[in-house]
Parts: C-alpha cells; structure tokens; sequence
C-alpha cells in the first residue's frame, strides 16, 4: 500500500506513506500525526503522495537554519575553502543571517524571509555589495541542503537583489606617485610601499613575503603564501588562486631599496637579540612578527598621504591598483598585467581596469598611423 491513515483516537490520526526501500532492502516510511479530522488527513496524505511521485518529496529535518549552516561551514565550507575565505563566509553568517533566520526550521524557511534579510540590511546601511556576498554564502550552503535530501528546493534562488554599482576606483597618477614615494623615504615602510606600487602584490602576499622568495641575482621575487591571523595567532596560507602563486621581475631600484632594507633588518634583529622571534619575513617588527595591515595604514601610510598633501580616502589596496593602471596606461600587453597582478584571466584585467581602455585605444590608433602613413593624415 503506497499509503494509509490510521485512526489514533479522536481527530487523531497517523499517515503513513511508503517511500521506497533502503540500500539493506529495508522499507522506508514517513509518518505524520495530524490533529484534525480525517479529511484533514487525507489532504495531507494526497499531497505527499503527490511529491513523493513526482520526486520532490523529502523527510522533514528538524534542523533550524543556524544549526544547519553550523554543518555546513564545518563539514563543507572550512575543508574546501582558503581559510581567510571561510572567515570571511563565517562572519557573514554570524553577523547577519544568524541573528534573524538562525532560530528558524530549515524546511519552513521561504524566499520571503530572505528577501526581508536582504531589505533590512540595505535599511541598515549596508551596500549592496555586502548583501550580494551574503547571498553567495547563503546560496551555496542551501544549494548543498538540496543535494543532501534536507529541503526540496532552494529559497534562495527567488529572491531579488540589489543592483550593485561600481564605484570609480581611486588611483595615484604618476606625478602623486612619484610624490608619494619622495615623502615616504622618510618612513620605516618605505620600502613596503615602493614594492606594492611596482609589483600590484595584494598586502596579504608582501606581508607573507620571505627572504627565501626573494633572488636578488635575478632580481625576482615569487609569491608563494598569504598571511591571515585567526585562532589568535597567525597562519601562512595558499595564495588567493592558483594563478596568485607567480613570479615577479623587480625594477633595479626595488632590488637594491630590498637589500638596504635587509640590512637595517638585520640590525633591528642584533639590538633584539633572543627576544627576536625569526619567521624569515621581509616585512617584520622590530621583534620579527608579522605585521598588522591596519596598523601600516593608519600610523605609516595614512600619515605619508597627509604630508604628501595627496587625497586620504586612498587605501592600501589601491597602489595595487595604481601599479596595474600605470602599466596598462603605459602600454604594457594587458596579458603580461594580468600575470603579474595574479589574475585568474586577462578578461578579468581589463574588465577590472576598463577605465584605462579609451587611452590604450588612441595609442594604439597613434602607433598604426604612424606605422602605415607615416603620421602623415
């Protein structure tokens, strides 16, 4: 029998539906007391009947969403993804998903209730961005309750967001750069600084940078780890992507600043003597532990901005994006940027700095016409 109501007591009454067999051979079933006539009953037996034949018909979990996404992160998310990523994804979830839809069962949750998340959080003030990325997250992990047998469907995926703009990228010209470099000599960071502007290396690769990356006969670095700090301590991880594990060729004023560099390092490590923790970094305290990205911001370039009378929303990041934009703007072969930034494609660098594309194209335009007509028209 595919499925019966059994009669319990008054207005009680047990559903029973056969769902199959199991990998031993043993029968599988669903069981539902509903409180309500029998009608009621056969209602409810008539509609899993249905599901079940047509193949969306999945066991109740009593999981709630909090519970689940707690799974998810441990069992899924942590095993597959950079560490720095899966704190990213953690803190997402902690700060906005929990505290509103954690405490709710996993199998009632409705395109609604995501979508009221999603409004709340742009009332709040948060950029679309920020509710984009929440939604990756949540996307994904409901996207593998499905695959699990959890829930039927994702309600995830009928929701609607917010359309992010992109916001015009800041960078430094080459007359504020030269500027910027001329104040910054006078900073212990100098040459941190002077290595981000003319390789594009995100922070989290020069401040994991070694001495061992670094070939001063070739005057190459190789960029192998990143840095992050969890757990209360820090950690070396892989690079972004794999296409981030490359090697860089170094200016000749980037390789001599480096050794003049290592030498005052040296020094700091004599004057310390056992108290100088050495994990071979390039970029250290004067103890030789790692360096804190926030801390370089605020108290070194920050500061050097403000005497280079430069603008201050200028972030850290973004001499990586001058880098790319000065090369581009130079003529440089987009696919050679694309290397050397760590990108996953050269579509992705041109896409990134598309800004820079109408000078590349009048070049390009001035270089053929003196080619072919010898600059005559």
């Amino acid at each position: 029998m595919a499925g019966q109501i059994i009669q319990r007591g008054d207005n009680i009454f047990l559903v029973r539906v056969f769902l199959g067999r199991d990998e031993g051979g043993n029968r599988r079933y669903h069981n539902k007391t509903i409180h309500g006539t029998k009608k009621d009953a056969q209602k409810y037996l008539t509609a899993v009947l249905r599901e079940r034949d047509l193949g969306n018909f999945v066991e109740p979990t009593k999981a709630t969403v909090g519970e689940y996404l707690s799974d998810w992160m441990k069992d899924i998310a942590i095993p597959r993804l950079r560490t720095r990523t899966a704190m990213e994804y953690e803190g997402l979830l902690k700060r906005y998903v929990y505290p509103t839809l954690g405490q709710r069962k996993l199998m009632q949750l409705t395109p609604q209730e995501i979508q009221k998340l999603y409004n709340d959080m742009l009332e709040r003030g948060l950029s679309a961005r920020t509710v984009r990325f929440t939604h990756a997250v949540l996307r994904s992990a409901l996207n593998q309750a499905v695959k699990w047998g959890m829930i039927p469907k994702n309600p995830a995926l009928l929701v609607d967001l917010p359309r992010q703009e992109r916001k015009e990228m800041r960078v430094l010209s080459k007359e504020q750069v030269e500027k910027f470099l001329e104040t910054a000599k006078e900073d212990r960071w100098y040459t941190l600084f002077l290595l981000a502007v003319t390789t594009g290396m995100r922070p989290g690769e020069y401040l994991a940078l070694q001495w061992k990356d670094i070939d001063f006969a070739t005057g190459k670095l190789s960029v192998c780890r990143t840095l992050v700090y969890r757990g209360g301590g820090w950690h070396f991880t892989e690079p972004k992507t794999s296409r981030s594990r490359r090697t860089i060729k170094l200016p000749p004023t980037v390789t001599q600043a480096l050794k003049a560099h290592k030498v005052k390092q040296l020094e700091e490590r004599l004057a310390a003597g056992p108290e100088y923790e050495d994990m071979g970094l390039v970029f250290a305290t004067r103890k030789g532990r790692p360096l804190q990205e926030l801390d370089i911001l605020r108290q070194h370039f920050r500061p050097v901005l403000e005497a280079a009378g430069l603008p201050k929303d200028i972030r850290l990041y973004d001499l990586r994006h001058t880098c790319a934009t000065l090369l581009l703007a130079g003529g440089i072969n987009p696919k050679i940027v694309s290397e050397m930034l760590g990108h996953s494609s050269v579509v992705m660098t041109l896409d990134t700095y598309s800004h820079v594309l109408p000078d590349m194209q009048q070049g390009a335009v001035d270089r053929l016409e003196a080619m072919l007509f010898g600059g005559t028209h």
